[in-house]
């Protein structure tokens, strides 16, 4: 049996949830026990996609054609409470670790943490030497494992795949990267940095695009040992939909005239689909988002250009779920799909980002990229999807990447395969990115073999039968008492001074500027997902008892307060150039400084001789 933390334990699903003895029995029970006697532990295949949001997918209420991901999601368990950092690299920490993504080493990401910060314990931007990943253990117990896409772990050799549990790796290192070239998407990096088994790549093949590449690889691997009877482990992590936004043609032409009604109409939309789901139950309430008004404003050719980005960002997703479907056939194809676990998830919520917004980077996109609307997403061009479907996306939630409310961290996890029982379930109950880790341990069938005590819990007793999962029909968690939760364990998160604190059905939230005002409220998440009803004055007591959760969580991973004038953007610039750009450039300015102040010398010389 793996071990856990005290800050985290089981919680029951719905409102048939089983008592806590029944509870810790689940737990007792070995993981094998998910598998019928007999057969082999099962293959795992973990999908990560960059920067999707909540409803994007069709499965979660989206108008984006995702057959390949919908199929999943009907053959096993959507959570549609599940939560991750609000950013890429602590999520992937926290994934294949299960400790907290400070305990980790990643408090911060490396691009953008704060000067005060570089050095101290849990700030270090990638893995510590304390973690062990999911990886190493299925490895050491007789998986065979690869990675391909994108890593955002540290690119020095000790942190690289093969140090870190990966037979076979195809890895892009950084925090983002054009999906056809290698060169960097934006200019916090001078290169991109392109791994194959650990060795650094000089070049991509002319033919290369992101998602086709990684399923590729992926296939690969399962092929070579197609004749060996020892499990797989394979992680995907797509680029896809992280900026810039980029896929073949024949993709986004799919899209060509949609979305021309605007984001608020698309949003309705989503809206109304998510309550035909089940996953936005009566009475539930969302987020306010762009209104009409605010596509109306827009000039015809604003129109034009905001419809042709949501068309490649559609087109981008089902690109890669297109490449999705070929890892399946192939599965099928070599008899492996009966005995496959599929994990599939969001890093973080989608982002409302536009770095044309910043004169500097602005003018270096202007350098390396198109934005004209008739290439927009094919080679060469950059494009993010902005604030107005940036907020779509997140539907029907506040916020977004890189903010802790909702939308910044709500996110869609699909479980499905050998082991799941219910087909098309919907779980309604708290969970969080460090549950998955442990999850994948026990589907294994695999006892934790680090000493790292885990801050998850498996979500096995969630999968395996129909009492696990609540029905579309089911309402939302308990409603709002004045009295402190009691019954349900502290989970807490800080990224880049943005903070919440989970106790179910409650969250204490805080968003520093410019993402917020810096104050804490309290939400009642299953009832109001969309933050929409602040209950810190109504419930004082839950409010005081989440505080001093928080206090305590922020103890006991090491979170350090970012400096006052601290902004995430601007930080990451500060780093680019202090950290990236003056190292590149010095030398050739240590030259420059030298052949001026020989001139300098030279001039003087002269003049005191002619004196």
């Amino acid at each position: 049996m793996f071990a856990t933390s005290t800050s985290r334990g089981p919680v029951g699903c719905g409102v048939n949830a089983p008592g806590w003895w029944v509870l810790l029995l689940l737990l007792a029970i070995p993981a094998q026990a998910q598998t019928p006697p007999g057969l082999p532990p099962p293959n795992i295949v973990l999908i990560v996609v960059d920067d999707i949001g909540y409803s994007d997918f069709g499965a979660f209420g989206g108008e984006i054609d995702t057959p390949n991901i919908d199929a999943l999601a009907g053959a096993g368990v959507r959570f549609s409470n599940f939560h991750t950092a609000s950013s890429c690299a602590p999520t992937r920490a926290m994934l294949l670790t299960g400790v907290d993504h400070h305990s980790a080493g990643i408090g911060n990401m490396r691009e953008s943490v704060p000067f005060s910060h570089r050095g101290k314990p849990g700030y270090g931007g990638v893995l510590n030497d304390r973690v062990t990943t999911v990886a190493t253990q299925l490895q050491d117990a007789g998986y065979r494992t690869a990675i391909a896409g994108k890593w955002h772990l540290g690119h020095e050799p000790r942190n690289l795949p093969p140090a870190r549990g990966f037979d076979d790796s195809l890895i892009q290192a950084d925090n983002g990267a054009d999906n056809y070239e290698m060169r960097p998407y934006l200019p916090l990096k001078s290169e991109a940095y392109w791994y194959d088994n650990g060795q650094r790549l000089a070049a991509l093949p002319p033919d290369f695009y992101s998602s086709t590449a990684f399923v590729d690889r992926t296939i690969a691997f399962l092929e070579a040992g197609r004749d060996q009877e020892s499990p797989f482990f394979a992680y995907l992590a797509f680029q896809a939909n992280h900026a810039p936004l980029q896929a073949p043609a024949e993709f986004i032409e799919r899209y060509r005239g949609r979305y021309t009604e605007g984001w608020a109409r698309a949003r309705d939309r989503r809206i109304d689909r998510l309550a035909e789901l089940g996953l936005l139950p009566a009475g539930a309430t969302a987020a306010a988002g762009p209104g009409q008004q605010d596509w109306d404003r827009l000039s015809p050719e604003q129109q034009v250009f905001e419809a042709r980005r949501m068309q490649v960002y559609a087109g981008m997703a089902t690109a890669m779920d297109h490449e999705i479907g070929r890892l399946l056939d192939y599965l099928r194809d070599s008899g492996d799909y009966g005995n496959t676990v599929f994990v599939v998830l969001s890093d973080n919520g989608a982002t409302v980002a536009e770095p044309y917004e910043s004169r500097f980077v602005r003018a270096w996109l202007d350098r390396h990229y198109s934005r004209a609307v008739e290439t927009l997403g094919i080679r060469g061009s950059w494009v993010a999807a902005g604030r107005g479907w940036g907020a779509v996306s997140n539907t029907p939630l506040a916020g977004a990447k890189f903010s802790a409310s909702e939308g910044g961290v709500r996110v869609p996890l699909i479980i499905a395969g050998t082991g799941v029982v219910p087909r098309g379930g919907i779980d309604r109950e708290f969970a969080y990115i460090t549950d998955l880790a442990p999850t994948l341990l026990a589907l294994a069938g695999v006892s934790s073999l680090s000493n790292q005590p885990l801050d998850g819990a498996s979500l096995v007793p969630r999968l395996g039968g129909p009492d696990s999962v609540e029905s579309a029909a089911t309402p939302t968690g308990a409603a709002p008492t004045g009295a402190a939760p009691t019954g349900a364990a502290p989970t807490g998160y800080e990224f880049a001074g943005h903070s919440a604190l989970y106790r179910a059905p409650y969250k204490l939230v805080r968003n520093r500027p410019p993402l917020g005002d810096g104050e804490w409220r309290l939400f009642h998440i299953g009832d109001d997902p969309g933050e929409t009803r602040n209950l810190a004055t109504e419930l004082p007591q839950v409010f005081a008892q989440l505080q001093a959760d928080y206090a305590a969580y922020v103890q006991r991973v090491g979170v350090l307060p970012v400096p006052e004038n601290y902004v995430f953007e601007k930080q990451a610039a500060l780093n680019a150039l202090v950290f990236v750009w003056l190292p590149r450039y010095l030398p050739v300015l240590l030259l420059v400084l030298a052949a001026v102040l020989l001139v300098f010398v030279w001039l003087r010389r002269r003049r005191r001789r002619r004196d």
